[in-house]
């Protein structure tokens, strides 16, 4: 029987509009979107929020996975609240939407190569794609739908520009000129972009069991192996081969790297600590 999972918000966190919670003693933390009334939408804020929150994971050794997810179970998030960029420019600018800092990319924003799972719960649609494209694997309730929506409303590229390092060109063609169609969580996962597809509901469920199998790995493995899939798509077999031996040297005189080996020997689980 699978362990239940017990919720706790951390403390001093100032956002109601962007939670943070964790469970298992704290190794896993969860980022949920709280906009559920405007489909999970980005506010002006939210880049803000999101850097917050990103920070505070990178910084916290005991948070090893983060998952995110959006309120409800009708939205992941429906990117940006144009309904505020428009009142915006009515009154004479979008500064706050321009200046609102980025929703960055945990890895290449802070050079944190900890794992992440977007729990995808329903529309993910255009920075709302984005915002799961940026995690490291994601899981689709059935229900959920996809699109990069930026062409139909004349905004930026968003998600498109670098959507082809995640799936194949012509998928990515369809999912950002189509704009005016949504795939389905199915086809997102045929197309390669959605790791699986659950039930309606089960998505944060199946994103903490698979948090739960990265815990029990080697963190700094874990961190290497992710940081170097990432780096060397596009490098040469031999300039990937370096890049791979040079960033494992880290592993050197780890607890853990003595923990492993001494596990396998005793025929029993390896506890790992990030030593």
């Amino acid at each position: 029987m699978a362990e239940p999972i017990v919720w706790t918000p951390v403390r001093d966190w100032p956002h109601k509009e962007l939670l943070y919670e964790t469970c298992d003693e704290g190794r896993i933390a969860k980022i949920t979107i709280n906009r559920p009334e405007r489909m999970n939408a980005s506010d002006p804020g939210m880049g803000v929020r999101f850097s917050d929150a990103w920070t505070r994971f990178a910084d916290d050794d005991n948070q090893w996975v983060a998952i995110v997810t959006g309120a409800g179970d009708r939205a992941f998030s429906a990117g940006q609240d144009l309904k505020i960029r428009a009142e915006l420019e009515m009154e004479g600018g979008d500064a706050p939407y321009r200046n609102r800092g980025r929703t960055f990319d945990l890895r290449w924003g802070l050079n944190c190569w900890k794992p992440t799972i977007a729990a995808i719960n329903g529309f993910a649609i255009a920075g709302g794609f984005g915002t799961a494209m940026n995690c490291t694997f994601r899981i689709a309730d059935q229900h959920a739908e996809l699109n990069v929506a930026e062409a139909r409303w004349n905004q930026g590229t968003g998600p498109a520009a670098t959507l082809p390092k995640f799936i194949l060109m012509g998928h990515a063609l369809e999912v950002s000129m189509l704009a005016d169609r949504r795939v389905s969580a199915q086809r997102a996962y045929e197309m390669g972009f959605v790791n699986k597809v659950v039930p309606k509901g089960k998505c944060v469920e199946e994103a903490v069991d698979w948090a739960r199998s990265i815990c029990h790995m080697a963190p700094r493995a874990i961190r290497n192996i992710h940081e170097t899939l990432y780096r060397t798509v596009g490098m040469s077999i031999q300039e990937s081969a370096s890049f791979g031996a040079y960033l494992s040297m880290n592993l050197r005189g780890m607890e853990d790297s003595l923990e492993g080996p001494k596990a396998f020997a005793e025929k029993r689980a390896p506890n790992f600590k990030n030593r």
